[in-house]
This record gives structure tokens, C-alpha cells and sequence, in this order.
């Protein structure tokens, strides 16, 4: 049942990538295309990644290297659309500080760019005992990529409540998943790395799946299910707030 190419593998490999895509043509059919743009382009780059690697895999005649190249480039891309998915995240909670927000949104993009340049060159370069330099240069973008997202994520969503900030009922919904998937990818990758579950690292892989697939019924349930309406009282900044932040880079950013 835990077995590679067991039924509960192709079901966890199929599943959330088709509900994905089921996804993004539900917020296009709702008219919410504009205020989730880039993470319906997120969701039909991921179902369009899996259309490609699930055959390729599946496929006796097509040679493994294939595979490999496949997804070194898929996840190029795919981490530039994360940081750019980030990135509006940053925007859109700090947007009642433009210039906190735009500063945070070209930091924040820079550094996804950055983050493929440098994986790109230490792959290629790192001393590996594989042969064939795609499978480690693949882990290390992988593990990279998860480094940075739960990092980026978790100082967001701390900053967002230090300064009780709001957030959009999706958005929130969206970063959240994120955020779990990219936690439990770290989890996996430390046990891993320390030896452990050596010669069942399977099950490893397919808690990144199972991990997955829970992370995208939490975004069909922020993006699809009506939030709640709330009110609640006015509470005050903290002492330290974004107001004085916002003028002075304002102010940096007109010099």
C-alpha cells in the first residue's frame, strides 16, 4: 500500500494536481481570476508539471535522465512563480503602507531570482558522487526553495500580527497551505539528511504528498467557502508602528 507506484502513490501523486486545476477553473468561473491571478497561475503550472512528469515517469521507453531535466526546469519556474506569489502576499498585507509594501514586494521577488541563480550555479558546481548532476542539483533547488518559502511565510505571518494587520480570508488561506507544505518538506528533507528511514525514504515522499494534498483542500476551503462576517473593535498599534517605517523609505525611495 506505502509501495512506489502502489495505488495510494498514483492517487496522492494524481489527486491534488487534477483539484488544482478544478480550482483554478472555479475562481476563473466565480470572476475571481483578478484577485488570485498568480496563484491560479501557480495551480495550472502545477497541473500542466504533473500532465508532463506522471507520464514520463510512467513510461518504460522514456529514458530517466528525461525525467530529471523535465523537473530541473519545471522547478526553476516553479520558484519564480512562488516568490512572485510571495511577493503579493507582502503587498496586499502591508498595502496600507505603499512604500513598505512596494520595498518588500522587489526585495522579496529579487531574492527568488537570487535563490535560482545561486542553486543553479552551486548544483552544477557542488562536488557530487552522482554522475548525473540533475538528481542531487534537483534536491538542492527543492530544499533551497522550501528553506526560503517557510521563512518568508512564517516572518509575514509574524509580522502580520505583531502589527494586527488584516488579511484577505484567501490570501491567508493560500499562505497558510504554503507554509505547511514547505514546514513538512524541511521535516522530511532534516530526517533524511541525519539517516533516518534510510531504506524506506518512500514514506518520506509520500508524507510530502499526503502533506500536499491536505494543503490543497485547505485552499479549496479559503477560496471557495464564504468567509464569515466578523466585527471587531479598533485595537491600536503597537508602539513601534509601520506609519514612521512607510515615510522614511518613502522618503529613501524619492531621493
Amino acid at each position: 500500500m506505502f509501495q512506489p507506484h502502489s495505488f495510494l502513490w498514483h492517487y496522492l501523486w494524481v489527486a491534488p494536481n487534477v483539484l488544482l486545476a478544478v480550482l483554478a477553473l472555479s475562481l476563473w468561473r466565480r470572476g475571481l481570476y483578478g484577485e488570485f491571478r498568480s496563484f491560479v497561475v501557480y495551480a495550472w503550472f502545477r497541473f500542466l508539471q504533473w500532465a508532463i512528469l506522471y507520464p514520463i515517469d510512467l513510461i518504460p521507453s522514456i529514458d530517466a535522465k528525461n525525467y530529471w531535466r523535465v523537473l530541473w526546469v519545471s522547478l526553476l519556474i516553479e520558484a519564480l512563480i512562488v516568490f512572485v506569489l510571495i511577493s503579493e502576499f507582502f503587498a496586499e498585507v502591508f498595502g496600507s503602507y505603499p512604500a513598505v509594501a512596494k520595498f518588500g514586494k522587489y526585495l522579496i521577488r529579487g531574492a527568488g531570482a537570487l535563490l535560482v541563480t545561486i542553486a543553479t550555479v552551486v548544483a552544477a558546481y557542488a562536488p557530487i558522487d552522482n554522475t548525473y548532476w540533475l538528481i542531487p542539483a534537483c534536491h538542492i533547488l527543492q530544499e533551497a526553495l522550501s528553506v526560503v518559502s517557510c521563512g518568508l511565510i512564517s516572518l509575514l505571518l509574524l509580522s502580520a500580527a505583531y502589527f494586527r494587520l488584516t488579511w484577505k480570508h484567501g490570501a491567508f488561506g493560500i499562505a497558510l497551505g504554503m507554509g505547511i507544505s514547505a514546514s513538512v518538506h524541511l521535516a522530511t528533507w532534516a530526517v533524511m539528511a541525519n539517516g533516518g528511514l534510510a531504506d524506506k525514504r518512500h514514506l518520506l515522499d509520500m508524507t510530502n504528498m499526503a502533506t500536499n494534498h491536505a494543503c490543497v483542500l485547505i485552499w479549496f476551503y479559503y477560496l471557495l467557502v464564504p468567509q464569515r462576517v466578523s466585527t471587531k473593535s479598533a485595537v491600536p498599534l503597537p508602539e513601534h508602528n509601520l506609519e514612521l517605517w512607510n515615510r522614511e523609505l518613502e522618503r529613501l525611495l524619492q531621493q
